[in-house]
């Protein structure tokens, strides 16, 4: 099949590395298809747009405004231009060929034209990676009006979007069950579960904890709690350093938490201030680093704003069940993250916003070490058996034989 893939990802260039869409397009490839792959090259960059094949693969950076770590203004024009630039390359650069499937992940939901018009060419088939709901996370957090401009012209997009793809693969149950309550026009049997997922590593590297944490100033007596990703408005930060805060007396624990984001100097500013000794801020970090700081935790954290009305599902979530540390949450009600770490014995959650309850799951968790070991092997259990690329692959090709 020749593939059509349009994303967002700026990691997608080198599909060497390690990521939710590099390791499902290696897959893809390593099945024999001809993959075709469409992503931005954002004016920070200072790059023309261009096309790099390496086998079965084309890679097409297309030059766009700043659509990440930018302004909200040009961050919004860049979305709604992208579409058309995307669209101009691919009839530039891929005149000649015929696509069978395009795939596409949210955000952004702004491509419908470009869906539109290879679909209409010859009749290909269109599936959607909801990997996010725009625009009403935005709604939630306070960041959108609905009743703005730009409010009523992104959900018009989303719902073109969602009636343009044959298949949309959600994250988890939750994500299934909202689409359809909020989209009564979308037919049930065209949305189902195809989860975030990996390829995971098939030989684990011995790593040196001395010579890591070291170079890190990571202390090796301590039970390490790691929180690793965006520090955005999605995470709520606030709440983070309400932790943070709580535990800065705690002799026993040290937080580690690696990453980048809008609320960065936030919790930066925090720190300087507060000065705890068991709290130590990276910015970006080499990936293979940050996988070796992984291996070596003893618990994963997720955060994300009580606030959020539609159920996100983090893909940082992986990385901790791949590396067999049991994930402990301070989350929304309407995401099932926390509901499916729990029942399946890989996690613990509890609300955004309640310190006592969160405070309670994370001395749970620090005081019982056979428990962190046990809670980690059954997270790795259940993503072998749903989160790896493999399974994403037979769903999706499911609809295509």
């Amino acid at each position: 099949m020749n593939i059509l893939f349009l994303t967002f990802s700026q990691f997608i260039r080198d599909l060497s590395k390690r990521g939710i869409y590099t390791d499902l397009m290696r897959k893809f490839a390593r099945e024999g298809h001809n993959i075709f792959i469409v992503c931005p090259l954002e004016r920070r960059l200072k790059q023309n747009t261009n096309l790099s094949i390496n086998g079965n693969v084309q890679t097409l950076g297309v030059k766009t405004l700043n659509i990440t770590k930018s302004n909200f203004l040009e961050k919004g024009v860049g979305v709604i231009l992208v579409e058309y630039q995307f669209k101009h390359a691919i009839k530039k650069y891929f005149a000649d060929i015929d696509f069978d499937l395009v795939l596409y992940s949210t955000p952004p939901i702004t491509f419908s034209k470009i869906i539109s018009f290879v679909k209409k060419k010859k009749g290909a088939k269109s599936y959607l990676l909801l990997k996010d709901i725009f625009p009403q996370g935005a709604v939630d957090l306070g960041v959108l009006s609905k009743k703005s401009l730009f409010y009523s012209y992104f959900r018009k997009k989303e719902k073109e979007l969602y009636m343009l793809s044959d298949y949309i693969g959600c994250m988890s149950p939750a994500n299934v069950k909202y689409i359809l309550e909020h989209n009564p026009d979308v037919r049930k049997d065209r949305v189902e579960v195809c989860p975030n997922s990996i390829e995971p590593r098939k030989n684990t590297e011995v790593v040196d904890r001395k010579e890591i944490f070291s170079k890190y100033n990571i202390p090796e007596d301590k039970v390490i709690l790691l929180y690793g990703g965006n520090l955005g408005k999605p995470q709520g930060v606030d709440f983070l350093i309400e932790v943070l805060d709580s535990n800065a007396s705690n002799s026993e624990i040290f937080f580690l938490i690696a990453g980048s984001g809008t609320e960065y100097n936030k919790l930066k500013n925090w720190i300087i201030n507060k000065q705890p000794s068991n709290v130590l801020l990276l910015p970006a970090i080499p990936v293979d680093d940050y996988e070796r700081i992984v291996q070596l935790s003893d618990v994963g954290l997720i955060f994300l704003d009580r606030r959020f009305t539609i159920p996100n599902y983090p893909s940082r979530l992986l990385s901790y069940l791949e590396n067999k540390i049991p994930v402990l949450m301070a989350i929304d009600r309407n995401t099932d993250v926390g509901k499916i770490a729990e029942e399946n014995g890989y996690g613990l959650w509890s609300e955004s916003g309640d310190l006592n309850a969160f405070n309670k799951n994370l001395n749970h968790l620090v005081s019982n070490k056979e428990l962190r070991l046990k809670m980690g092997e059954k997270g790795y259990q259940y993503l072998i058996k749903n989160y790896t690329v493999d399974n994403s692959y037979r769903i999706i090709m499911s609809h295509f034989r």
